[in-house]
């Protein structure tokens, strides 16, 4: 028996394939009939065959929050998530416009610092962000490019909008899973790809080697991905996109400073590193110059970056642009340097710090998401309609001792697309991490990371919380 739809809920959630039950979504007509063709037996085979998939090509992530930390296959939903061309032309434009404005931001503050003295942003929130570092003050970097990969988080609820949720400027992760579950679909819907006019993202690591080579200024430059090593979550993209582009990939055992350079150890001598596509924290980079504690580290890396003798991507100091504080404020940036209205908005966030907002945040947490400035993953947050009233206590405590460590935003029923379960199609809830690359030019891959929230009813995406990846076709 085939499966026609009768049994989707899409309840009062914005849907990402259906209007209803029954009619499709723009560019959703082939993917709906292909499905509808198939039995969930079908369907359930086609989603195992890609669980082996990502099992053979060894697609991990370690979970810290589990003792010892363990090393998982990201789960993954065989069913994509489709982006008409009209809608993502204005996703487009909108991360274009973010991406130009939190430079110049950068650019400013590390200089000239006009946004303070303007008193667009008050001094007190950058100067205590623990993304701000005062080592960078006087510091621009080759080619005045400060954020050279992006991923920026977009959530839409009820009414449709796409809304920024977060920015992620200094390590963005999860462009593999993005690659690898195009991959995915080239084996399980290959008619219905092709049928859709569906945009290529091939091209992601040839671009991003594009960048890199071009930051360096120089005509045949020596690229590196720096990695913390194999514990880290995220090594498997570490040397996935090591492996794509065709450079090294190194740890802070195969690099040394010598004579105002990075060397890189090799089987024939040392050589000269020119770029550093940087995976680790901006603190744990150089323990002369950041955190003396870091294991990880290439003592006097910064002293050279400084004399301008190596590129680094992202550059040292982004992290105060995606402070979830500064987040708040970035409308403001956007006005204030471009002179233009934000073309994705935020969320509407209340800033902790602000005596009437966290007065409104303390009296209403039933309600609210409170996050913590500095906080990924899914980590040091409380979803107000799902905690308990200890819970709820115990931010409200948090929030007291550290307003400033603390924003709150409304909780948004996100948009869902259908998953394929063992009872058959359900909706679960799902984000958007496009990605956008920073070089001679700014280019914004057409798709991205959608992250599954798979336990049923749970907000929460980020794989390290029980979250999962589907594909994201955007359209022609």
């Amino acid at each position: 028996m085939t499966y026609d739809f009768k049994n989707y809920q899409t309840e009062s959630f914005f849907d990402e394939m259906l209007t209803d039950e029954t009619a499709a979504r723009v560019g959703n007509h082939f993917l709906k009939e292909r499905i509808e063709k198939l039995s969930i037996g079908e369907l359930l085979i086609k989603q195992k065959a890609a669980e082996r998939s990502m099992i053979s090509a060894g697609i991990t992530f370690n979970v810290y929050s589990e003792e010892g930390g363990t090393e998982r296959i990201i789960p993954v939903d065989i069913i994509p998530r489709v982006i008409d061309s009209s809608e993502w032309n204005r996703l487009e434009k909108g991360l274009l416009q973010r991406i130009t404005a939190l430079n110049l931001f950068l650019q400013d503050i590390y200089n000239e610092q006009k946004i303070l003295k303007d008193k667009v942003i008050p001094r007190e929130i950058i100067e205590s962000s623990k993304g701000f570092l005062k080592e960078c003050k006087g510091l621009t970097p080759p080619k005045k490019i400060w954020i050279h990969i992006t991923g920026t988080d977009l959530i839409r609820g009820n009414d449709g909008v796409f809304r920024v949720l977060e920015d992620n400027l200094r390590c963005p992760s999860g462009v593999s899973y993005m690659l690898e579950n195009r991959e995915l679909s080239k084996q399980t819907f290959p008619d219905v790809l092709s049928q859709s006019s569906v945009r290529s993202i091939s091209e992601y690591p040839a671009k991003l080697l594009e960048v890199l080579r071009y930051i360096s200024g120089r005509p045949d430059p020596t690229v590196v991905v720096l990695t913390p090593g194999i514990y880290n979550s995220a090594y498997f993209e570490h040397s996935y996109l090591a492996q794509q582009m065709g450079v090294e990939l190194v740890d802070y055992r195969d690099l040394v400073v010598s004579g105002d350079y990075v060397k890189m150890r090799t089987t024939k001598g040392f050589k000269t590193v020119d770029v550093i596509y940087r995976r680790i924290d901006d603190t744990f980079m150089d323990p002369l110059t950041f955190n003396p504690h870091s294991l990880i580290g290439i003592p006097g890396l910064f002293d050279v970056y400084r004399k301008g003798n190596i590129a680094r991507a992202n550059a040292p100091g982004t992290g105060v642009a995606d402070d979830k504080v500064v987040y708040a404020y970035v409308p403001r940036i956007i006005k204030y340097y471009l002179g233009e209205e934000a073309i994705i908005p935020n969320v509407d966030t209340y800033i902790c710090g602000e005596e009437g907002s966290m007065k409104y945040v303390l009296e209403n947490i039933a309600d609210l998401v409170v996050k913590e400035a500095n906080e990924a993953g899914g980590y040091g947050m409380l979803i107000g309609p799902k905690a308990t009233k200890k819970e709820h206590d115990l931010f409200k405590k948090r929030i007291k001792a550290n307003p400033r460590n603390y924003i709150a935003q409304p909780t948004i029923s996100l948009s869902r697309s259908p998953c394929v379960l063992e009872e058959g199609l359900e909706g679960r809830h799902v984000d958007l991490r496009p990605y956008i690359l920073y070089g001679n030019g700014i280019h914004v891959t057409p798709g991205g990371l959608t992250r599954v929230a798979l336990r049923k009813g749970s907000l929460v995406v980020n794989s390290s919380q029980g979250g999962g990846s589907k594909d994201t076709w955007v359209l022609y």
